[in-house]
């Protein structure tokens, strides 16, 4: 694309205001004040930037602020109403009024290859909002392995992530009596959960194969130090 990019490894910065939270609204608004903060301290070193664009979407608004109408708070998206009051960047979203079907519909017109334009959303505030409980580097570590493991397996069957509008783990702050050899374990449990959307305001759990489960599960219980269950989510959003 031609895009002179800047990574930055800000995760000390995060993972040090985020210590000890675990309230699920309050790590999103952490989260997003820490991303203003650290895009502004770059832009700063750049020289003459006045821009963030942000690849919002319908969805997050609704979720977040009441826009167009009397919609309820849901939950705080760190790129809606995680952000700080007070911003020196002006902000752009040409996809505010969109949601996920559309967004795919304008990135085929305009040319995107298919593989990124079915890509399942990935949460911005990071895996920090699927570590259920307190966060730290171990855990995110444990919860990254899980959810690479769980997407492997979906990918090795030909057309099934395509099938799903989104598929992930999440690190429950619970832990499990299991057995692993001859020996007696005390571990964490991990949740994997797949849905099937296309406006992502509305999911129904996706009825995954059972061989795809139980290549996961046991995937991620002999390879994830720390994990000895996994669990499959089969919730509707909203709840039926």
């Amino acid at each position: 694309l031609g895009i002179d990019l800047h990574l930055v490894d800000a995760s000390d910065l995060f993972l040090s205001r985020l210590a000890g939270v675990t309230d699920p609204e309050q790590k999103r608004k952490i989260i997003g004040n820490s991303f203003i903060e650290v895009f502004e301290a770059e832009a700063k070193k750049i020289g003459e930037v006045h821009f963030l664009l942000q690849g919002t979407l319908y969805p997050d608004v609704i979720e977040s602020v009441s826009f167009r109408g009397p919609s309820a708070v849901i939950k705080t998206h760190h790129n809606v109403g995680g952000l700080p009051d007070k911003m020196k960047l002006k902000l752009i979203e040409p996809l505010r009024e969109l949601f996920k079907d559309e967004v795919r519909a304008l990135g085929l017109a305009l040319g995107v290859d298919e593989e990124s334009v079915y890509r399942h959303p990935f949460p911005g505030p990071g895996l920090a909002i699927r570590c259920l409980g307190a966060v730290s580097r171990e855990q995110l570590d444990i919860l990254r392995q899980a959810d690479s493991i769980w997407l492997e397996e979906i990918r090795r069957v030909p057309g099934l992530y395509r099938q799903i509008g989104q598929a992930f783990a999440v690190l429950l702050p619970v832990r499990s009596v299991g057995v692993m050899g001859d020996s007696r374990t005390y571990e964490q449990v991990v949740a994997v959960r797949a849905v099937q959307t296309t406006d992502y305001m509305t999911a129904d759990w996706f009825p995954m194969p059972t061989e795809v489960l139980q290549r996961a599960s046991s995937r991620i219980i002999n390879e994830v130090r720390g994990v000895n269950r996994v669990v499959y989510d089969i919730s509707s959003k909203p709840p039926t």
